[in-house]
């Protein structure tokens, strides 16, 4: 028996109201990008942002409470619960987790491949953004665990999906750092592969 697919053309398309604060948000989120670029993170002000974007600073605050948000928050975070919970039942696990991470990079990396390797650097060089990042890993691990829960039946408070889903993105916070850390000259969804490599399989064997 097999879970039935969802594609993006099955899900309910959002109305008005929310397209209406999508683009809110994607501005805010573009010129918070842009005014980074051009004069650094520290530098750059919830004022600054609100006039580039043509809102006010309580509408900048009102979708993202804090500047550190604005780097770290993207569209793609809901994508990972939501693709576990269409895959095949019988689909083995690694083979599960692997789909559900590459739908979710390449999202990124089709709409703003820039803007991800912007956020992976600030994550590095910048302290809040690394500590908001990490505030979000857990969130979104929350969010897988209780699609994991699902799937496996397993307590999504148990003491082991608690482990295996802050596993996952533990490592794919790690695979970034390590991107944005080696000047992203190594392709993202290599390193990725790498990082479920080592959660699938172990350590490699070191010297002997």
């Amino acid at each position: 028996m097999t879970a039935a697919r969802t594609t993006s053309a099955d899900r309910p398309q959002p109305g008005l109201r929310e397209r209406k604060k999508i683009k809110t948000r994607q501005a805010i989120r573009a010129a918070t990008f842009a005014l980074i670029e051009e004069q650094g993170y520290d530098a750059t002000t919830v004022e600054q942002i609100a006039a580039r974007a043509e809102v006010s600073p309580s509408t900048v605050l009102r979708y993202f409470p804090a500047k550190e948000d604005i780097v770290v928050t993207d569209e793609w975070a809901p994508v990972m619960p939501a693709e576990l919970r269409g895959r095949p039942e019988d689909e083995p696990w690694a083979a599960v987790l692997r789909h559900v991470v590459h739908t979710a990079l390449d999202l990124s990396l089709a709409e703003e491949p820039e803007v991800l390797r912007l956020r992976t650097r600030l994550g590095v060089e910048v302290p809040a953004v690394r500590a908001r990042m990490m505030e979000r890993t857990a969130t979104t691990g929350r969010l897988l665990r209780e699609a994991l829960a699902e799937r496996s039946g397993l307590d999504p408070d148990g003491l082991e999906l608690r482990v295996f889903a802050m596993s996952v993105m533990g490592g794919l916070l790690e695979a970034s750092h390590y991107w944005a850390e080696t000047g992203h000259r190594e392709d993202i969804r290599v390193l990725v592969d790498r990082a479920l490599d080592v959660l699938e399989h172990g350590l490699p064997a070191g010297k002997p």
